[in-house]
């Protein structure tokens, strides 16, 4: 299956060998946001929740997410993550709370699924604490904002 790297050959999903590739300083950046209620999103801004601070506990299931993306996606590397910052920021155009996640490594392959699973992870956790409110809620917007580091280069999106 040309350009799938996942693949062999025979067309069998499988872990990329990145043991020959060198070690450099590598980060990537990943958004999303998810869209509520109005009430809900007055609820959370001015911290009515039942279950508490949605922000911060969502903030920290991101950082966590980040730092278990190998035992959620089935062929990520195992990575020596440096830093992970999630960025929750409400959003009354939505309205919703917009979501950045930024994952920082030294390593021989990029962090753009830990960004990723960072930012899904603390979406659903936005979901999870005001699901009893508001079960229409959406998630949506989930990309690679940056990626940097390695043979392939800096990816920006535009």
């Amino acid at each position: 299956m040309p350009g799938l790297t996942h693949f062999d050959g025979k067309g069998d999903a499988h872990m990329v060998d990145v043991s020959d590739k060198a070690v450099t300083a590598r980060v990537a950046v990943a958004e999303g946001h998810i869209r509520m209620a109005q009430d809900t999103f007055e609820t959370i801004a001015e911290g009515r929740a039942k279950k508490g601070d949605v922000l911060s506990v969502a903030r920290l299931a991101g950082i966590m997410g980040a730092k278990k993306t190998p035992d959620l996606i089935p062929l990520c590397h195992p990575l020596p993550v440096t830093k992970v910052a999630v960025e929750l920021t409400l959003d009354p155009d939505l309205p919703g709370i917009r979501v950045e996640g930024t994952v920082k490594t030294s390593g021989q392959t990029g962090v753009e699924m830990e960004a990723l699973t960072a930012v899904s992870t603390a979406c659903l956790t936005v979901y999870d604490m005001a699901k009893a409110v508001d079960k229409a809620m959406e998630i949506g917007g989930i990309r690679v904002l940056l990626k940097d580091g390695g043979k392939s280069g800096r990816y920006e999106a535009t």
